[in-house]
């Protein structure tokens, strides 16, 4: 299974991006996780369906309502399989 890697940036801590992350890919079935990097900028893994993981990449794009997406970096890697979808703080 392919492994989703994204760098959010923007405007994308300290306005609730990470718990909406976290809800949206549980509510999706998408397993990885979720983290706040020091550029203040967010982090993904995220594995799942390809037709899943697309809809999960629009709820990233939009962020929770206080939140701004400037850019979305993504790559696949190769990564060990998730079981859940985790934040890590």
């Amino acid at each position: 299974m392919k492994t989703y890697h994204f760098i959010i940036k923007g405007h994308v801590q300290g306005v609730g991006y990470r718990i909406t992350t976290y809800l949206n890919a549980t509510r999706l079935g998408v397993n990885g996780t979720v983290k706040n990097l020091p550029d203040d900028s967010v982090e993904v893994f995220a594995q799942g369906e390809e037709k899943i993981i697309d809809n999960f990449k629009k709820y990233l794009k939009i962020g929770p309502s206080m939140s701004r997406v400037d850019e979305i970096q993504e790559t696949i890697e190769d990564k060990s399989k998730f079981e859940s979808f985790q934040v890590i703080y």
